[in-house]
């Protein structure tokens, strides 16, 4: 998985870079910054506009530390991690799987899961059992260059489900404004019947769509042999920050019901309890 967008689909490819500013010299709770890595063009997560949910919660978080956000702007492919917080650019993720190794994660602060995207006037799908996905158009993310498969691909293969399935890039072009959303617009004009989508992509961009869509959490949460749909997700800094994943925590605790109304704000769907009321639902 990339930073929630493309690292829950996977890491992926060849990135260009516009850091906001040069680093501090001095660690960014210190100078009163929080310097954040971020895509410039990956709604609903962030953009250069900061009208993501991702770019919500870092000002929530720099106000309770007291900080600024700055921003170094990457777009989510191969090198992404390399090329910035490990590069010294910036010091935090906001929304990255906690499963990844390279990086030191704070508690999770919510988790999503893998969703079935149809026309409400179309048919209603739940499980990667359902018989009627054997006869209908599939789509799936398919991950970087090489194509790599998303679970929602290995799941369908593993079921003899191939022939009717069409592969969308997490990346896609980047020309366009927020490129791995071309997913859920072949679900509405009528590409695919339905599609397999990462939950706050499918979630955000179904909310969007003039054609009424459908958003349905997919079952099981893990398949079987172990291929899980559902992920936690939280904030990351480069290992032995451990001062500001520290701080991270403490806001993430005090402020869980704010970061939950901004999820809800953007339709993210939940496969946790969030702690406040009135999340979307579909």
């Amino acid at each position: 998985m990339l930073a929630a967008s493309a690292l829950v689909p996977a890491v992926a490819a060849n990135a260009q870079a516009v850091a906001s500013q040069a680093p501090p010299s001095q660690p960014p709770w210190l100078t009163h910054e929080l310097r954040v890595c971020a895509d410039p063009n990956s709604l609903p997560y962030s953009n250069e506009k900061r009208e993501g949910f991702e770019n919500r919660i870092a000002e929530l978080v720099a106000r309770e530390l007291k900080a600024v956000p700055r921003y170094t702007w990457w777009a989510q492919r191969r090198g992404y991690i390399r090329n910035t917080i490990r590069a010294g650019l910036c010091d935090v993720y906001i929304g990255m799987p906690t499963g990844l190794d390279m990086l030191l994660l704070t508690r999770p602060y919510y988790r999503s899961t893998y969703a079935f995207v149809t026309k409400r006037s179309g048919p209603r799908i739940a499980s990667f059992d359902d018989p009627k996905l054997k006869r209908l158009r599939v789509g799936v993310q398919i991950i970087g260059d090489d194509y790599a498969n998303a679970p929602p691909a290995e799941a369908l293969t593993h079921r003899g489900i191939v022939k009717n399935v069409r592969g969308y890039t997490v990346i896609g072009d980047y020309h366009e404004a927020n490129p791995p959303s071309r997913i859920v617009r072949a679900v509405a004009n009528g590409e695919v019947d339905v599609a397999v989508v990462w939950g706050p992509l499918a979630g955000y961009f179904a909310r969007k769509s003039a054609v009424p869509l459908r958003v349905v959490p997919v079952s099981p949460e893990v398949d079987v042999p172990y291929l899980p749909f559902v992920f936690d997700i939280g904030m990351a800094v480069r290992r032995g920050d451990n001062v500001l994943r520290d701080s991270l925590d403490a806001v993430i605790a005090r402020r869980q019901r704010d970061i939950d109304r901004i999820l809800a704000d953007y339709g993210v769907p939940r496969a946790d309890t969030p702690a406040a009321v009135g999340l979307a639902t579909h």
